[in-house]
């Protein structure tokens, strides 16, 4: 996009587009901001969406279509391999980075379709750190959006945390252990991606009497989202649950330490704490 004309040279200045990390939330279409919304309006940007493998449709792409939004006419998907080799990541980064940097590098504004927050285990980010690598003329924006986790929590309904409740999010993937050695200092412990260790993850849940406080949500937001509570988590067990899949584990037998108390006058009795709205 022609941005100004060089004073010195006459030459024209061309302004680089901006790589957007668009949050579409975990699933609902009415979940999506009024700020993300007022993007996918418009016709003259670029889409790109992630997706594991050509096979495997994008969820993101899918949360817009559900939206009822149509795609401008330049959009495509882009392919982030579900892996832990890092040689392998850093090569769909990179080819992904220079798929976009051809429309950034002419003025072009590319939204990056998100599902959830972009700025929470999201690949937007990934992408965005590679361009701006190769590239660091083009500026980067994220849209804020709606957490998995604090959507599952609605749809439960449970607080994500009151007061002065203490929460942990933790991939499942560092392990049981290190879960239960977190147990203690955290009255919500958020565990994402839990599909590989699901199985250990019930059983400790059960040894440690943590059952009537979990709840277990796959999909939110999704025509598909699948919600189990209490005991009935224990159904899950040697069942194949969807990669996005999460646990909340509430923990009513934490043993809190002191707190320190704040907002209080100086020069006169001691005024009740009230929450934040």
């Amino acid at each position: 996009m022609l941005d100004a004309i060089d004073p010195i040279g006459g030459t024209p200045i061309v302004r680089h587009g901006t790589l957007f990390g668009v949050s579409l939330g975990p699933g609902d279409p009415g979940l999506i901001t009024r700020a993300a919304w007022d993007l996918l309006q418009r016709r003259d940007a670029v889409w790109v969406y992630p997706a594991r493998s050509g096979k495997t449709p994008s969820y993101a792409f899918d949360i817009v279509r559900r939206a009822g939004v149509e795609a401008p006419e330049t959009h495509m998907q882009l392919l982030f391999p579900m892996t832990h080799d890092g040689d392998k990541l850093a090569r769909a980064w990179l080819k992904a980075a220079d798929t976009v940097l051809p429309w950034l590098r002419a003025g072009r504004d590319v939204l990056f379709l998100v599902e959830g927050d972009a700025s929470t285990y999201a690949t937007f980010g990934h992408l965005a750190r590679t361009v701006q690598a190769l590239d660091d003329q083009v500026p980067v924006q994220i849209v804020a959006g709606v957490n998995a986790f604090t959507a599952a929590c609605a749809q439960v309904p449970v607080p994500f945390a009151e007061q002065d409740d203490t929460v942990a999010i933790v991939p499942a993937a560092y392990g049981v252990s290190a879960v239960d050695r977190l147990l203690p200092d955290f009255d919500t412990l958020v565990l994402m991606k839990v599909k590989p260790l699901l199985d250990e993850l019930i059983d400790w849940m059960e040894s440690r009497d943590l059952l009537a406080g979990a709840h277990f949500i796959e999909r939110v937001g999704a025509p598909d989202e699948r919600r189990f509570s209490g005991n009935d988590i224990l159904a899950l067990r040697g069942t194949k649950v969807s990669y996005l899949s999460l646990l909340i584990v509430k923990h009513p037998h934490r043993i809190r330490g002191e707190r320190i108390k704040g907002c209080l006058k100086k020069d006169g009795p001691p005024q009740p704490l009230m929450e934040s709205a």
